[in-house]
């Protein structure tokens, strides 16, 4: 049914992945376009020809050099879908010159290779930190939570009356570590207490008064123990988590210093998440980082046709907790604008800075005062040039 007209290998394996790398962004390389031209048939009037091709968005570049010729690819025909998928499996046998295996050994060195380079020069590489960093704090935070509020429940069976006294929970941990058998508490403890109780020697002395008169209930030496050994994993835990977080503010500082500074270091960070990548965040209009993080709540109010989010993510941020309920709306929009203009900045500036972040802060905060107090704003060109003639000029 089908028979080899023409063939035309690459040159070299360097040939090969540099091809392959035009194919995925769809660009047609010269090499290619030689090809096409000594082995297609010249338009005619009559005779239409049309060319199968695997890649649909290479289809589009084939089809703009050459628009005589009809491009259909395996999405748009069965036909080519066949035709492609015969010609993978009976390759070989198409291919009188090549020996047994050849082909297969071309294929996974070029896909070592395409792989090797994607990894090695993916422009969202920075951002991968990011977004592994976040997660495991968001991951972290949960996790910190639930192991003291279990240290809590567990020693409140030896001294009940710490959980008034202390509601910090990683004092409370501390705290447990330091005290363990509450028998042990005496006048000598005062000075190391207050230390853990950042000095308070107010609550440091209420502590020593309340395990005199404690109701709790004696524990045997492995019970506590093991009470003990339980607190200082959360202790761990959260110094870790402290330690992750000065890293994520670094790594925002580098990859997002603009973001970072407009709308902070956690919620910039989460931005960058939830869009998969600060390229991804930067082609969004405002419009969808208003309500990024609240797509349930938009195509609920889309389904029952009632009032649609106002805010996503950006609700986190500290300017729309300082914003009056009738203007969160507005000023969550106004958020949203500027936090694009800054992914932007971040994502297509070869020297990262954080002094357009700073413009575009003041600029939501006189927002703010305008919505108080009705003072006019800096308008946006203005700051902006402003701010560009102090960096360059």
């Amino acid at each position: 049914m089908v028979q080899l007209v023409s063939l035309a290998p690459f040159q070299g394996a360097g040939q090969a992945l540099e091809d392959t790398n035009d194919i995925s962004e769809g660009i047609m390389s010269d090499y290619l376009r030689t090809v096409l031209e000594s082995n297609l048939p010249k338009a005619g009037k009559k005779k239409k020809t049309v060319l199968g091709v695997a890649e649909k968005n290479l289809a589009g570049s084939i089809k703009a050099a050459f628009p005589y010729i009809e491009c259909e690819t395996s999405e748009t025909s069965e036909v080519v879908a066949d035709l492609l998928r015969g010609l993978r499996q009976h390759g070989p046998k198409l291919l009188k010159q090549l020996q047994e295996g050849d082909v297969e050994r071309a294929q996974l060195g070029l896909g070592h290779a395409y792989s090797r380079g994607k990894v090695k020069f993916s422009v969202q590489k920075n951002d991968n930190h990011i977004i592994q960093a976040i997660a495991t704090l968001d991951q972290l935070g949960k996790a910190v939570n639930t192991f003291c509020n279990r240290v809590r429940e567990w020693y409140s069976w030896h001294f009940p009356e710490l959980v008034k006294i202390v509601s910090d929970n990683h004092l409370y941990a501390k705290l447990v570590i330091f005290i363990g058998d509450k028998t042990t508490l005496s006048e000598d403890s005062l000075h190391n207490l207050a230390a853990i109780v950042n000095d308070d020697e107010s609550i440091a002395q209420g502590i020593i008064n309340a395990a005199r008169v404690s109701m709790g209930r004696d524990l045997s030496e492995m019970d506590m123990e093991n009470v003990q050994l339980f607190a200082k994993r959360a202790v761990a835990l959260a110094a870790y988590r402290k330690s992750l977080s000065n890293y994520l503010s670094s790594k925002m500082n580098t990859v997002a210093p603009n973001l970072a500074a407009l709308i902070g270091d956690t919620v910039g960070a989460r931005l960058i998440s939830k869009a998969g990548s600060l390229t991804n965040l930067s082609k969004y209009p405002a419009s969808t980082v208003q309500i990024l993080g609240a797509e349930k709540a938009l195509f609920r109010a889309l389904k029952t046709k009632g009032n649609t989010p106002k805010y996503g993510l950006i609700y986190h941020s500290s300017f729309i907790g300082r914003t009056g309920q009738k203007n969160k709306g507005r000023i969550s929009r106004f958020l949203a604008n500027k936090c694009s203009i800054a992914s932007r900045i971040d994502n297509f500036s070869e020297t990262p800075t954080s002094r357009f972040g700073e413009a575009l802060k003041r600029q939501v905060e006189e927002r703010i005062e305008f919505y108080a107090t009705g003072t006019a704003p800096t308008k946006n060109e203005a700051a902006m040039v402003s701010n560009f003639k102090n960096i360059y000029v």
